[in-house]
Parts: C-alpha cells; structure tokens; sequence
C-alpha cells in the first residue's frame, strides 16, 4: 500500500474515522468507568470486533484499533503490565480483520496521551516516548495502514507523539484536546501547537475529544485558516458551552440523583448529549470549512458516525435505516394511517 494513502484519499474527498470506543463500550458492560483501560480486546474480543463493525457500517473509513490508554503506565495502574503487549496485538489484529473486510477500509494504530507527561522532567518525557514507541513498533507488525494520535493537551506531548509516529513511515493524523484553560497545558498556543504538528510533518492535524461542537468549532476555524495540511474534527456529542468548555466542566442542576465522585463527567452525561442532527450540522459546517478528516469521539455511538457520512454526501450501509417519519404511526403522512390516531399525535 502506497505510503501516502491517506494524503491521496483526503485530496479526493472526505475519510471519516469513529472514535470513542471507551464510553461506548463501557455502556455496554465491557470496560470499567474511571480506569477505561481496553481490556475487551482480551476479555471479550467479539464485543470490541461488533463495535468495529457497527461504526464501519456507519461510515468509518478507518478502522482504528482500540489501544487508546493501553500503554504501559496505564497497564501498571490497575497491576496488569503483563498483559501490555497481547491486549495490543489483540487490538491490532481485531482492527485489521474488520478493515480488511471492506475493500478501501484502513487500519490505524493508536498512541495517546499518556497521562504522565511532565514538561519540566526529562526522565518522564523519555519514559512516555519508550510507551509510543513500543505501541507503534507493535502496529507496523501488525499491519497498519497508518497512525494516529489522539487527546494530546500538552504540546510537547503531542509532538514527541508525532515524532515517534512519523517515524515508523507511515502517514500519521494528531489531534490536540485542548482543555478549559484555551491553551494547551504546558502554555503552547492551540493553533501554533497545530502549525508546529504541521511543520512537523504530521499529514492530518486538528481536534479530537474533551469539546463538543460548540467549543470545538471556534478553535476549527483558526485551525483551518493556520495549517495547509489535512484538518481533523472529531468532537464529542456533548452540548458544551462557552462557560463550560468541555465535558470535564459540565454541569447538570436537573439531576435528581447526582453522580456519587460529584461530577458529571464520565458516568452521569447523558442528559447533556446532543442530538444527532447537531452532530450532522458541525459536520456539514466543518465539512465546508474545508475539514475532511471527519468523526466523532467519546459518547458517540454509530448514529451519530452515520450523521456525518451522510452530512458529507455519503450513503453508507447503515442508511438503509435512516429515519422515515412519513410511517410513523403518529407523525406520519402514510395514506394507510389511522386518521384518528394520528390526530393524537398533538396532544400525545
């Protein structure tokens, strides 16, 4: 496969890539909320490979192996660093099984931010790179079509990320996750950290993760109008705010039974979704910005991926279920429903 692919599919139209495997899942009874380590690609492969597939379904172009938080520091915390290296090929393997089932469909490896990283500690710096170094050598083994790195709120983390990914020669997307603070962490502006990605080499920069479309869109735009590379948007469907940047931040007064660690964030969300038609919308707005790297990111699920396919023109297989009113027993205009109960429909 030719080393610039990616490039090559981007100049042509847009790829899109589903992310937020860790929220999904957990839903779902396969990960645990407050570790999210990827343990499924062991425990329950045929979960994690259904998942990959329902996104595929949706729209994904890019099947990326979920290996997000299955570096070695997080393998250590809840005391199976034994485990690193077979949850990773696992992953990989899931991931190159479920591309290679669609013609055209890539594979990614995955490195993402680490949690440790320390601008002022070399030692540390050095002990994150060994982390993506090892992720990476361990996704070019097993086939990788490209890499990418993901929910980097530091700039030098990000950086020593890309310089790690670049060098396995394979095309390489980074993302920055921006926190409340409208920087990244370390001081580095947002979008000099995304020029500095681009002077870097990196072939897709741009955003992933922590803001919905109402905060990410503004930090997009800059983005866009700042880089000639590839732009990736990849929000999550949380209806953050200017006063609530990110869905760290976000707050529910509604709750009658508030969440017991006292935040929203991660397990007491869901009044805060979007709907799927705001997904569509930041799709389409980011779309005609010129942003061809297009998914969404933790809280999604594969409708929301089935939104942005169709919000760039594309017909994927999951649309053969996309929504028809017109039968709907209340609010449809189908000449064989009861005219009586549809009447009910406004005071339902």
């Amino acid at each position: 496969m030719p080393q610039n692919i990616l490039t090559e599919r981007l100049d042509a139209g847009p790829v899109l890539c589903a992310e937020g495997f860790l929220f999904e899942l957990e839903r779902r009874g396969y990960l645990t909320a407050g570790e999210f380590v990827p343990e499924v690609a062991l425990d329950h492969p045929e979960a994690l490979r259904g998942l990959h597939v329902d996104f595929q379904r949706a729209g994904s172009d890019v099947v990326e192996a979920f290996t997000y938080n299955g570096h070695r520091e997080k393998m250590r915390v809840i005391g199976k660093e034994d485990l690193l290296e077979p949850l990773n090929r696992s992953a990989l393997r899931i991931a190159r099984e479920v591309a290679d089932d669609v013609p055209g469909n890539l594979m990614a490896g995955n490195i993402s931010n680490s949690n440790i990283w320390d601008p002022a500690d070399p030692a540390r710096q050095a002990e994150v790179r060994g982390m993506f170094e090892e992720m990476v050598g361990w996704a070019v083994e097993e086939g990788a079509d490209l890499i990418v790195g993901e929910t980097f709120y530091y700039a030098g983390e990000a950086l020593a990320a890309l310089e790690v990914a670049a060098s396995s020669g394979l095309p390489v997307v980074l993302t920055l996750a921006p926190m409340a603070f409208q920087e990244m962490a370390d001081g580095v502006g947002i979008v000099e950290t995304a020029q500095r990605l681009e002077q870097g080499g990196a072939d897709v920069v741009g955003l992933n993760c922590f803001r919905g479309p109402a905060t990410m869109m503004p930090w997009l735009r800059q983005i866009r109008e700042a880089v000639s590379c590839h732009v990736g948007a990849l929000p999550v469907p949380y209806r953050t705010t200017e006063e609530e940047p990110t869905f760290f931040n976000l707050s529910d007064d509604a709750a009658a039974v508030p969440s017991p660690h006292g935040r929203t964030f991660p397990t007491a969300l869901d009044p805060l979704f979007t709907n799927r038609y705001e997904i569509r919308d930041f799709a389409a707005e980011a779309f005609a910005l010129g942003v061809n790297y297009l998914g969404v990111c933790c809280g999604a699920a594969p409708i929301h991926l089935r939104e942005v396919a169709e919000a760039v023109g594309r017909t994927p297989e999951a649309s053969r279920y996309s929504e028809n009113m017109a039968n709907h027993f209340m609010y449809g205009s189908n000449e064989r429903l009861a005219p009586n109960v549809v009447e009910l429909g406004e005071r339902a």
